[in-house]
């Protein structure tokens, strides 16, 4: 398991300019950060070199303490709450002055039959962009997160991530 301590994995998967220039932004505004954060979703899976995977946005996940310095310092105000069957967070927040969307979700949830249950990463992999530091669940993990969320997308980002393996 890699720490915010540890140095940084030197990876740079090719990504589209459009996911690369989002993603410097976010490690960008990310850096204000006091507490651990993680991209996740199709943008974790395309940091672990899945080159064909489509991402439509990139989602953080991130403190409430976090969400709310970065709403600040961004203008950002908290999105209405939606109420989805699977997902939910405490606050949830909608960068669109990026190149892609960025989704910045504390207290982010998850129900997966069992009731609802916080979802936070354990692993942290640092990945290196344009010398933009990144972070995501380490490969296994978020297998096992695409799995938890169980939409049919989910599981082909997780086919995509599997295929890739090093």
């Amino acid at each position: 398991m890699t720490t915010a301590a540890d140095p940084p994995e030197a990876v740079s998967p090719k990504l589209p300019e459009e996911l690369r220039a989002t993603l410097r932004l976010v490690g960008s505004v990310m850096q204000a950060a006091s507490e651990p954060w993680w991209i996740i979703g199709s943008a974790a899976v395309a940091l672990h070199g899945a080159g064909s995977i489509a991402v439509a946005d990139v989602d953080v996940v991130l403190s409430e303490c976090d969400a709310a310095r970065i709403s600040a310092r961004l203008g950002l105000v908290q999105a209405r709450k939606s109420p989805h069957p699977r997902f939910r967070s405490s606050a949830l927040v909608t960068w669109n002055e990026t190149p892609l969307p960025v989704e910045f979700m504390a207290g982010f949830h998850l129900h997966d039959g069992g009731g609802w249950a916080p979802l936070k990463p354990i692993t942290r992999l640092a990945i290196v962009i344009d010398s933009t530091v990144l972070y995501a669940p380490e490969r296994q993990e978020m297998q096992e997160i695409l799995t938890r969320f169980g939409r049919p997308k989910d599981l082909e980002r997780r086919r995509l991530l599997v295929a890739t393996r090093a």
